[in-house]
């Protein structure tokens, strides 16, 4: 049994804020810069190339890539030989309140969500999975509202067609349209319950996009979608172009024989996550 004290993890939190707040995924940054190099719309490769520069500058000034910090959204995979010694999830919202502090970030989190009321740095949202192992993997994800707004999920019957699905997928896109500041990353859940599939969306934005999905079904769905949402034209902050979206990730669960779960979470071309494992 190995333990890890709960200070640790509230200090490695608090860092993993700045992180993912100033400096954007390499990964992302990579495909921008391919979007840049492919287009051929003189307006859409001013705003990409916009877009580029303000990464670039976030990281040399350490300042925020955007001015929405976002929800804080911690995922933390625990080892099943681990012990935290203290409180895991105070220690992780004392963790996002110091990083957001001292990275100079927005305060966006109201208490009542109907009162409203002045706005503070927590509580996070918190999801603890159990995992083989002594270690713990902790990742921040500060998921903007102006795409988390443009969530979709919808509960298919299980004789739907593969082509329902894909409409689904990529009506969502399209109803978002300029307001959630394309090119966006699209995150899909399929699979599980109403809750998961929508968590797995979400999920499915933490995977490098660079690493190919192992099912070949899947990716050759990915790429369909990411082809048929480009086609939409919506382009960059929604002025045109070829570049709608700069990745589609799918990722899956086994589901009840009487439903088909299909969940979309869309992040703004500024997706944000850090991790580090203890």
């Amino acid at each position: 049994m190995r333990a890890i004290s709960a200070k640790k993890i509230q200090g490695t939190v608090s860092g993993l804020c700045i992180k993912a707040n100033l400096f954007l995924r390499p990964d992302v940054l990579r495909l921008l810069k391919s979007a840049y190099a492919k287009e051929t719309s003189k307006r859409a490769r001013r705003i990409l190339g916009a877009i580029i520069a303000n990464a670039l500058i976030a990281r040399k000034e350490k300042l925020a890539i955007c001015q929405d910090t976002g929800m804080p959204v911690v995922f933390v995979e625990i080892g099943q030989e681990v012990k935290i010694r203290g409180d895991l999830k105070a220690a992780i919202n004392k963790g996002v309140e110091s990083g957001y502090n001292k990275g100079y970030l927005r305060t966006s989190i109201i208490s009542n969500p109907l009162s409203r009321g002045k706005p503070g740095y927590t509580p996070a949202v918190i999801h603890i999975d159990l995992v083989k192992g002594k270690n713990i993997k902790l990742t921040v994800l500060p998921k903007g509202f102006g795409c988390e707004n443009k969530s979709g999920l919808k509960m298919f019957n299980p004789t739907a067609s593969l082509a329902e699905i894909k409409k689904f997928i990529v009506q969502a896109v399209k109803s978002a349209g300029p307001d959630a500041c394309p090119p966006y990353i699209i995150g899909v859940g399929i699979g599980g319950t109403a809750d998961y599939a929508a968590l797995l969306a979400k999920k499915a934005l933490l995977r490098n996009t660079q690493y190919a999905i192992r099912s070949t079904q899947y990716a050759a769905l990915q790429k369909h979608l990411l082809r048929e949402i480009n086609n939409l034209n919506i382009g960059p902050m929604g002025l045109g172009g070829k570049a709608t979206a700069l990745a589609v990730n799918i990722e899956t669960y086994p589901t009840h024989i009487a439903g088909l779960p299909v969940a979309v979470n869309i992040s703004c071309h500024a997706l944000r996550s850090a991790t580090k494992t203890l």
